[in-house]
């Protein structure tokens, strides 16, 4: 089982990208899991049409253990086995512990054995790497750490902590950097910037995302790109960025 989990800052598109990516791997046949590890719960929503899900916490606060595998996964565009861990309240609890809560539980009720994924995709939110975010880097969990970044400050800032947790967990056995993903926002010496953080945690750039307007028709669609423009050269980038993390892991 192809195990891999993506981190990039919020609002970096990182959801988006994955939606597709899992799309573009459904299309080749494989069967995918999509975790989201954001408190905000809407990392499948374009595999989803935006239709309501049951987090993974949600259920735990109003069920405790009463309710089943079906209850948590929901299955989305191109057969993508859709999952939310979901977070705390606001004000209430730690994000972070929720993750914690949320994989556990997938495991305890058996999802793997049952849907037998052949390639699961944690979506997590990396603007903090505390111990419950850094869980799908864990052993066991995830084998490969993508980090999508543009050139934007905020942007490479993130990605470079996020990369340095990955660094400081090597020597625990954790999961390896499978690399850089440049989704472009069109800033100045953008390729450059990425370039250079890529060198300094001696690692690649995998893909290089152009801009698109269609990115953002698919979304208003209620649609991942893969679905609302599947013959366009985005969704060929996707696909090409499909392979290229394959070829990582």
């Amino acid at each position: 089982m192809i195990k891999i989990a993506v981190y990039g800052k919020g609002g970096i598109g990182k959801s988006t990208t994955i939606s597709n990516v899992a799309a573009a791997l459904a299309e080749e046949g494989y069967r995918v899991m999509q975790i989201g590890c954001d408190p905000k719960a809407d990392s499948t929503i374009l595999l989803r049409h935006n239709q309501p899900v049951h987090t993974v916490l949600d259920l735990i606060r109003k069920h405790k253990d009463d309710f089943t595998l079906e209850d948590m996964v929901v299955t989305g565009f191109s057969g993508v086995l859709c999952v939310e861990a979901g977070g705390p309240a606001p004000g209430l609890g730690c994000a972070g512990r929720g993750i914690i809560a949320a994989l556990e539980k997938l495991e305890e009720k058996g999802a793997y054995e049952r849907y037998r994924p052949d390639i699961i995709l944690y979506d997590v939110l990396g603007d903090v790497v505390c111990g419950g975010f850094s869980m799908p880097m864990r052993k066991g969990y995830a084998g490969k750490v993508f980090i999508v970044t543009s050139g934007e400050n905020m942007s490479i800032h993130a990605a470079a902590n996020i990369a340095m947790a990955v660094e400081h967990f090597k020597k625990r056995g954790y999961a390896g950097m499978g690399g850089l993903i440049l989704n472009r926002r069109n800033v100045r010496n953008e390729e450059e910037k990425v370039r250079e953080l890529a060198g300094d945690f001696q690692t690649d750039i995998v893909a290089s995302l152009p801009r698109s307007s269609l990115v953002t028709q698919a979304e208003e669609m209620g649609m991942c790109l893969m679905e609302a423009f599947p013959d366009s050269d985005m969704a060929g980038a996707y696909r090409v960025l499909a392979r290229r993390m394959l070829e990582k892991y």
